[in-house]
């Protein structure tokens, strides 16, 4: 064998040791990014793995409320609005006692769990010279948008305990008016101008909230394992709480009973 052959053949064993080790370098770095790329998705969802649902409802004992008659008539605008009379939404009852506009929570288990706000405003709308709706439940942090949907003036006024007051007018076709509150708390809202537009916006710190439907239901959806206290909180009747033990990917029923005092 000639010196040139053994050269060309020596060439030719580097080259290809070389690009193999490239391969192995490019594999090594794939494999290292997909990891880096499965730790980060892991960590992001480990809360979600093996989440349950707390479902159930909230009833009212006893007799069907009977809901008292709204006059708007200091207001033509309002009036028009409301061809029929108009109830108040302190209690409303459905079929069998269900209860409606129950706010349900965990109020306590999360430990320090932290979650970031959404970026999406909770809406509270004045429409037809009420709330809507009724309850509003958020998050601490994220952004609170009240709107005006009347051909009048309103003046939206929360009140508070943990939270800073405010107290803004909010004509016809104005912008909208975003707040945010930074601590948890339910807290009443007040029309300055129609004294029987009353409201309540729940804030919280996490998600798992609802607010019950015409049918007395609400769904607590994506609630890690563990041990919790909830609470059903009613503007009229009170505080209602009951502890769980949540196993993963389990679904929990759970019913709240109000029970109205004679004074009631």
């Amino acid at each position: 064998m000639g010196i040139r052959t053994k050269y060309l053949q020596l060439v030719a064993a580097t080259t290809m040791a070389f690009s193999a080790a490239s391969d192995a370098g490019r594999t090594t770095m794939a494999i290292t990014r997909e990891s880096g790329a499965t730790t980060n998705i892991s960590e992001a969802q480990s809360d979600l793995h093996g989440d349950s649902t707390v479902s159930g409802t909230v009833k009212l004992a006893g007799p069907q409320a009977v809901a008292t008659h709204i006059s708007m008539a200091a207001d033509p605008a309002c009036l028009k609005a409301h061809p029929a009379p108009v109830m108040s939404e302190e209690v409303v009852t459905g079929a069998n006692g269900a209860l409606k506009n129950v706010i349900v929570f965990v109020s306590d288990g999360l430990g320090n769990r932290a979650f970031d706000p959404p970026k999406e405003p909770a809406v509270f709308d004045q429409k037809s010279c009420s709330y809507n709706p009724h309850i509003l439940g958020m998050r601490a942090g994220q952004t609170l948008r009240v709107t005006n949907s009347d051909p009048t003036t309103h003046n939206i006024h929360p009140v508070p305990q943990n939270n800073r007051e405010w107290n803004m007018s909010q004509p016809p076709l104005s912008p909208p008016i975003e707040q945010t509150f930074a601590r948890e708390e339910i807290i009443p809202v007040k029309c300055n101008i129609h004294p029987w537009m009353r409201g309540y916006i729940a804030v919280f710190k996490h998600p798992y909230f609802a607010v019950t439907d015409k049918n007395g239901s609400f769904d607590l959806k994506n609630v890690p394992p563990g041990e919790y206290t909830i609470q059903a909180w009613h503007e009229k009747y009170g505080v209602l709480t009951q502890k769980l033990n949540l196993a993963p990917n389990q679904s929990q029923g759970v019913e709240f009973v109000f029970k109205p005092r004679a004074a009631d």
